[in-house]
């Protein structure tokens, strides 16, 4: 059982809290922009296991390549059959979803993000951007690639993050 979501990303500064010396007041310089670019993450809440992708929107076709890709990755197939959780999100409701053989769809109730473990995902990504000056949206592209690839190696931390006491275990 996984769980997926999508975040939008761009040119508007991700800002944080920093420790700064006492009477001095940190600046984090930044390009505003509307330039955008979306993460798709796919977690596996029992285990941590991610599966990322960085598309340009989010509509059907890009959903339906993203299920696609993400059902090799996992070899979902005739002989293993993946259930995922997601939201009603108009781009995962449409008729016209190319839903790859052995994916199977559940979707919360509206207006629940509290129940989607994918959702946890997003400060993990973030954390790259906080407080950075990106120039173009490419760069932006690059440093969540980046940061992606290094979560792959901390199954444990998005285990601890995304396996709530509720989600179902396996047999």
């Amino acid at each position: 059982m996984w769980a997926e979501d999508e975040t939008r990303l761009g040119l508007k500064p991700v800002i944080r809290r920093v420790w700064a010396p006492i009477g001095k007041r940190p600046v984090a310089r930044f390009k505003r922009g509307y330039k955008w670019t979306y993460l798709y993450g796919f977690v596996r809440p029992e285990s941590g296991q991610v599966f990322w992708m960085i598309l340009p929107t989010v509509n059907t076709e890009l959903f339906s390549l993203a299920l696609g890709e993400f059902a090799k990755e996992v070899g979902a197939g005739t002989d293993k059959h993946i259930l995922l959780l997601l939201d009603k999100a108009g781009w995962h409701t449409g008729g016209e979803v190319e839903l790859p053989e052995g994916v199977h769809l559940e979707l919360l109730p509206s207006g629940s993000p509290e129940l989607q473990p994918a959702e946890r995902l997003w400060p993990l990504s973030n954390e790259a951007l906080a407080n950075g000056l990106f120039e173009e949206i490419e760069e932006i592209e690059q440093t969540l690639m980046d940061r992606c690839v290094e979560l792959l190696d901390q199954s444990e931390l998005i285990k601890d993050l995304t396996n709530y006491h509720w989600w179902p275990q396996a047999a």
